[in-house]
């Protein structure tokens, strides 16, 4: 899954960058309003988070921003703005969820996932697909209970087909989604990433899982 982080604070937005990364995120981060406006318009995301304190713009308005655009991507406000009106703003004006500063960055991490999790329409922590079960926290995939070992790219890869399921992804979308900024699009390491995750699903469940529809790209 891959996140922008808008805040200014250097420091902090570096820490942020460093924690989700760790667990399993691929990050993107601005330090101003106008340049994460441009990256949210350009990139997908499967969530924000947006300090409301920006150098050049306010917050807010880069939120209004954003939904005027129709981008629907989750959009989480973090932000030293504690009031209960600044709240319900943020609220009201299409974020999907508020955190004030400072705050856990457990909590963080739960509130990114529970945000994701409703955005592709989850109520249960893992996805299944018939009788395939991936449990995102854990990062465990199985088939009838039997666990298939997957590398981190392929789980990633697996993760997002499965929650966009039953429709068909591209290459494209699925790259948007499990690489940062700065990958290449002409690269062969999606091919290849796919061409092992398919391998992997087949010699475990006996079936071809993920399938390849020409010119459209994938679907469980």
């Amino acid at each position: 899954m891959r996140i922008l982080i808008i805040e200014d604070d250097i420091e902090l937005g570096e820490s942020l960058k460093k924690f989700l990364t760790n667990n399993k995120f691929y990050v993107d981060l601005s330090t101003l309003g106008e340049d994460g406006q441009e990256k949210a318009q350009i990139n997908k995301y499967d969530c924000i988070l947006l300090d409301l304190n920006l150098p050049d713009k306010d917050g807010i308005d880069v939120l209004k921003y954003l939904r005027e655009e129709d981008i629907l991507v989750p959009i989480i406000i973090i932000t030293a703005r504690d009031e209960i009106k600044e709240r319900a703003l943020g609220l009201d004006l299409g974020a999907d969820d508020y955190l004030v500063k400072p705050f856990d960055l457990i909590e963080l991490r739960a509130r990114v996932n529970a945000t994701i999790r409703r955005f592709y329409g989850r109520v249960n922590p893992e996805i299944k697909v018939n009788k395939l079960i991936i449990n995102p926290k854990t990062r465990i995939v199985s088939y009838e209970s039997n666990e298939i070992s997957l590398s981190a790219k392929e789980f990633d890869i697996l993760e997002y087909i499965a929650n966009r399921h039953p429709e068909v992804v591209s290459s494209e979308d699925i790259a948007e989604h499990v690489y940062d900024e700065f990958f290449d699009p002409f690269s062969s390491v999606l091919r290849v990433h796919i061409s092992n995750l398919k391998k992997k699903l087949k010699l475990s469940s006996g079936e071809e899982l993920l399938i390849t529809l020409k010119g459209k790209g994938y679907k469980l």
